[in-house]
């Protein structure tokens, strides 16, 4: 279950399956070069850390929040959020559930680094098969994890079993895909990111339907939540909105990111779009995203909350 760091939509899946932040199946990290990947990761959950912080923020002010001293973050990642979620509550223990060990080691060396070690706890597992590990908890967030899982009404039931009383559970699904460049680049046909997000949403459907026990669920997450019997708590979505000119390590991410769309969409573009592609990260090349003063970065990150009574 790995849809680590990106916690956005569709986006995070350029990263093979494994984003920025969420579940896998036993031995889906032995794909990746990890020593490549999690910075790559942790770069992006950096760069998205105040969105994720208005998230848990805006999770701890609501009138129905309960007292959270033990959180569950579903699919950790690096454990940008892990530590995140510590820091925006304070009285809790935090535990970062990922199937990758290179993933939790880092987690555990952030928490090192930020004086957290005492209360962030990685847990090295996979979903559904090792839900029964998880424990109890009064917050479980879910950051783009439930939709790596085959049948995802019956993990967010077992999501809902894990709650105690007052406990919420938080799915980060849907928001908006990235955008990064002008509509029209004066290279290429216009709209190259509007297909670019089509191969994202081909290359999603084809992940959705190899899961196992893969279930087609209808994307209402609300109507989700209220169907595993929890009470739905509201939804909101977060902004990150980085103008152009880009700070050097957005530019750099721009770049790590449409370098890894590039590798993996192949024949989903086709050869004009590829070619474009190519310019765009050619550092040489004065049309690319190196020298270009019009990338930005902006997307949006959609929370959906759900309330056992």
């Amino acid at each position: 279950m790995s849809s680590h760091a990106g916690h956005g939509h569709h986006d995070a899946h350029n990263h093979a399956h494994t984003h920025r932040h969420g579940p896998g199946t036993a031995g889906a990290g032995t794909e990746f070069d990890w020593d490549v990947m999690g910075p790559m990761l942790e770069q992006e959950a950096e760069l998205n850390s105040g969105p994720y912080e208005e998230a848990a923020r805006w999770i701890a002010a609501l009138p129905t929040a309960p007292k959270v001293r033990r959180v569950l973050d579903i699919g950790s990642g690096p454990g940008v959020v892990t530590c995140l979620l510590a820091e925006v509550f304070p009285e809790a223990e935090v535990v970062a559930v990922d199937p990758t060990p290179a993933l939790l080691e880092r987690t555990e060396a952030r928490a090192l680094r930020l004086g957290l070690s005492d209360r962030v706890r990685p847990l090295e597992a996979g979903l559904p098969q090792d839900a029964d590990r998880l424990g109890e908890a009064d917050l479980i967030w879910a950051g783009n994890s439930l939709h790596h899982m085959g049948d995802q009404r019956a993990a967010l039931a077992g999501f809902a079993g894990l709650l105690r009383p007052g406990g919420t559970v938080a799915l980060l699904e849907g928001g908006l895909p990235t955008r990064r460049l002008p509509r029209d680049l004066g290279i290429g046909r216009p709209g190259l990111e509007a297909r670019m997000d089509a191969a994202s949403a081909a290359r999603f459907d084809r992940m959705r339907t190899e899961l196992p026990d893969a279930r087609r669920e209808t994307e209402d997450w609300s109507a989700l939540i209220a169907a595993v019997g929890l009470t739905p708590q509201g939804t909101r979505s977060f902004l990150l909105d980085l103008p152009a000119p880009l700070s050097a390590p957005a530019r750099e991410h721009v770049i790590t990111k449409l370098t890894r769309e590039y590798e993996v969409f192949g024949e989903l573009l086709d050869a004009e779009d590829r070619a474009v592609l190519e310019r765009l990260l050619d550092p040489e090349d004065p049309a690319g995203v190196h020298h270009r003063s019009d990338v930005y970065l902006l997307t949006a990150r959609t929370v959906h909350l759900g309330r056992r009574d």
